[in-house]
């Protein structure tokens, strides 16, 4: 499958040629579940830039698609014709040549905000390959206090959002996102990681992230309003397909 995004957007002459390639869902054509494929969908969507979007089926790959980047699994990117590969290295690019003023600044003002939360998907992914359930109530409780410190981080006031000038504490931040009112670049990092956690949990595990974290349950909640999330996102029986063969049954 292609697709021009946004679908009414009309390219400029001297507006870049943008192709991201990424990997396609169990049909061979709708989006499949990759966090690195929806983190660069996201950044592009989010830049406002004109681009294409190909789903790769990773069982029949075409013959044009292994010329183009032999060796190489979605996601990838062609810039003007120039292949990209690597994920970090295509956002540091991305972020620097689609800069302001035509294009937002996706950075996050905050340190913290990139590495909030870099510990979830390694905890979740030792929980959900687990098949011992002598280990199991322990792996869990690992997630849970990653999960945790997410749900403290995004509760805590950021430093622009205190006034020194009011007699008024705020205690509980106000904001959206990791970083603020906007996405950044590591809400496209964290999101979709996430929201696989949230997902895959509750089918192979009957795991649900707790109704106290009540911070992280309303960054999920206001990233599902958010075009740039939805309409990036795998379904959610893409995602429990995928996680099929992952996800370990608890054998006594």
């Amino acid at each position: 499958m292609s697709l021009s995004v946004p679908q009414n957007g009309v390219k400029a002459d001297n507006e870049p040629v943008i192709e991201l390639f990424v990997k396609a869902g169990s049909d061979g054509e709708s989006i499949g579940n990759c966090p690195f494929s929806q983190r660069l969908f996201m950044i592009l969507w989010l830049k406002g830039v004109v681009f294409n979007v190909t789903t790769v089926d990773l069982k029949r790959k075409p013959a044009d698609l292994q010329n183009l980047a032999p060796g190489t699994h979605p996601p990838f990117v062609t810039f003007n014709g120039e292949v990209k590969t690597d994920v970090n290295k295509i956002e540091e690019f991305l972020e620097d040549v689609l800069s302001p003023p035509k294009y937002m600044k996706l950075g996050a003002r905050h340190p913290e905000s990139n590495t909030t939360g870099m510990d979830i998907f390694a905890k979740f992914s030792a929980f959900i390959k687990n098949s011992k359930p002598d280990t199991n109530e322990g792996l869990e409780r690992g997630l849970l206090k990653t999960l945790q410190k997410l749900d403290e981080y995004l509760r805590s006031p950021l430093p622009d959002e205190i006034d020194h000038n009011s007699i008024e504490d705020v205690k509980v931040s106000d904001r959206k996102f990791l970083d603020g009112d906007e996405m950044t670049l590591a809400d496209c990092n964290l999101l979709p990681k996430l929201h696989i956690v949230k997902v895959v949990a509750k089918k192979y595990r009957g795991f649900d992230i707790p109704k106290e974290m009540t911070a992280i349950w309303k960054y999920l909640n206001i990233a599902y309003t958010r075009e740039e999330f939805t309409n990036t996102c795998p379904s959610d029986k893409e995602i429990e397909i995928a996680y099929g063969d992952v996800a370990k049954r608890l054998v006594k």
